[in-house]
C-alpha cells in the first residue's frame, strides 16, 4: 500500500517519544517539539506513545509496540518522532518497522533526521537505509560464519551438547576427579558445555537435581 501524501494537512498524527533514563531526560523535550512541528502543518494529534526509562537496544518497548498496533488498525495516518534512534532499536528493527508502516499506509516522519516517506525524497531515503539494513546483517551472518569455522578449526564442538556421549564422558572424567579446567581441554568442550551436558546426564538417569548442584561451582 503506498504511503499517502501529507502536503494538504488534515493528518491524523501520532507522536512517538523515547529516553533511555528517567533521571535527568524528559520525552516533554520531544514531544514540544513534534507538537510544535505538527500545528505548523495542521496536522491533529490523535495519539501519544512515550516509553520513559527504556533503553535503545531493549527488545520490547510497551508504548512502542502498542503504537504499531494500533497503525495497523490504521488509527492514524503518519508516525511522527524527534529522531530515528528515538524509534528503532538498531538498524535491522528500523527497517523492519518502517516496512510495516509503508504496508499499512502509515506515513513516517522523522524530525531532526528531516526524513518523510511520504515524499519521494523520504522514500529514496528508505531504500538506502534498507541497504545499510541488509549491508549489516550480511556483515553479522559473515562475523559468525568465521566464527564457526575458526573453532572448527580449533577442534570445538558446537551445537547442544549430547546428553549420550558427552554426558556419559564428562560425567566420567569428573567422577575421576578431573576440573572442569581440565575436562574442557580433553573433551574440546566449552565450560558451560561441560556443565549442561554433566547436569544433563544426571537428570536422564533420574538423580535428584542437587546432585548437580556443585556444577557450577566446580574446581
Amino acid at each position: 500500500m503506498a504511503t499517502p501524501s501529507l502536503s494538504q494537512g488534515n493528518a491524523r498524527v501520532a507522536i512517538y517519544a523515547r529516553v533511555s533514563t528517567t533521571h535527568g531526560q524528559d520525552v516533554t523535550l520531544q514531544t514540544r517539539e513534534l507538537k510544535q512541528f505538527a500545528e505548523v502543518r495542521g496536522w491533529t494529534i490523535v495519539a501519544e506513545f512515550r516509553d520513559k526509562g527504556i533503553c535503545g537496544a531493549k527488545d520490547s518497548r510497551p508504548e512502542l509496540n502498542r503504537l504499531m498496533i494500533a497503525a495497523k488498525r490504521r488509527q492514524f495516518d503518519l508516525v511522527l518522532c524527534w529522531k530515528l534512534d528515538r524509534f528503532g532499536r538498531s538498524l535491522r528493527h528500523l527497517v523492519n518497522a518502517l516496512a510495516e508502516l509503508e504496508a499499512v499506509g502509515v506515513a513516517f516522519v522523522s524530525l531532526t533526521d528531516n526524513l518523510d516517506l511520504s515524499t519521494p525524497a523520504g522514500r529514496l531515503m528508505f531504500q538506502v537505509i534498507a541497504a545499510m539494513g541488509e549491508f549489516e546483517r550480511e556483515l553479522t551472518r559473515e562475523r559468525v560464519r568465521a566464527g564457526l569455522r575458526h573453532a572448527r578449526a580449533n577442534g570445538k564442538r558446537l551445537g547442544r551438547p549430547r546428553v549420550g556421549a558427552d554426558g556419559r564422558q564428562v560425567t566420567a572424567l569428573r567422577k575421576a576427579g578431573r576440573s572442569w579446567r581440565e575436562i574442557c581441554e580433553q573433551t574440546g568442550l566449552s565450560k558451560g558445555t561441560a556443565q549442561r551436558a554433566y547436569c544433563a546426564h544426571k537428570s536422564a538417569l533420574s538423580l535428584p537435581k542437587n546432585r548437580c548442584g556443585h556444577v557450577s561451582s566446580g574446581v
